[in-house]
Order: C-alpha cells, then structure tokens, then sequence
C-alpha cells in the first residue's frame, strides 16, 4: 500500500470542509484560498481547488463576486451562502465527533499489546 496516496485521500476528504472554514469570516478569492491551505501544508494544487470551487458554489453552499484588482484582472472572491454556513455548522460538529473518535480508537491500549 503506498502510504502517499493514503495521505492524499485522507487530505481530499478534508478539503471541501477546510475551504468552507477559510470562507467563515471572509471573502477570498482562489489564489487566498489556495495560500491558505498550503501554509496549512494540505499540499492543493490549482487543478484541485477550482472544480471544488466550482462544485461548492454550484450546490449552493457559495457564491461569487467580481472585483476589480490593482495588480491585474479583476478577481473572483468567494463568500459562503446561508446554506454554506448551516452546511458548515453541520460538517464542524460532525468533524468533532470523528476527531474524539479517532483520538478514543488510536490512543486505546488493546489487551494484546500489554
């Protein structure tokens, strides 16, 4: 089993939550977005995060606007809906209960190892 494609699923899994996350306070557009998560090192390329953008906003879950940049073309900024923020409400305490899961079930001594 080639443990680079386990870490990489286990990250994709995480991903549309995390971008949702950024999104909670403030607007941003891709190239924040994509920063974001590679200072966090979850390792996103471009080829990842637009169709998942675009994926997000087509569920409902964002929407866009258009401002104009002084560094170039205008840029795309994205804002989570009122749907997105009941979504990520939801996908938070889900994503709580998984991490005490999984902190209960890895950190457990199991009689065979004692």
């Amino acid at each position: 089993m080639n443990i680079e494609n386990t870490k990489a699923q286990m990250r994709k899994g995480v991903l549309e939550y995390c971008i949702l996350s950024i999104l909670r306070d403030q607007d941003k557009y891709a190239s924040e977005i994509l920063e974001t998560l590679k200072n966090a090192k979850m390792l996103v390329v471009e080829g990842t995060i637009y169709p998942l953008l675009t994926r997000l906003k087509n569920a409902g879950l964002l929407n866009y606007r258009w401002e104009e940049s002084t560094s170039g073309p205008p840029r795309k900024y994205y804002a989570l809906t009122d749907k997105g923020k009941l979504f990520l409400n939801e996908l938070s305490s889900t994503w709580e209960e998984l991490h005490n899961a999984v902190t209960i079930v890895t950190s457990q001594k199991t009689s065979d190892n004692e």
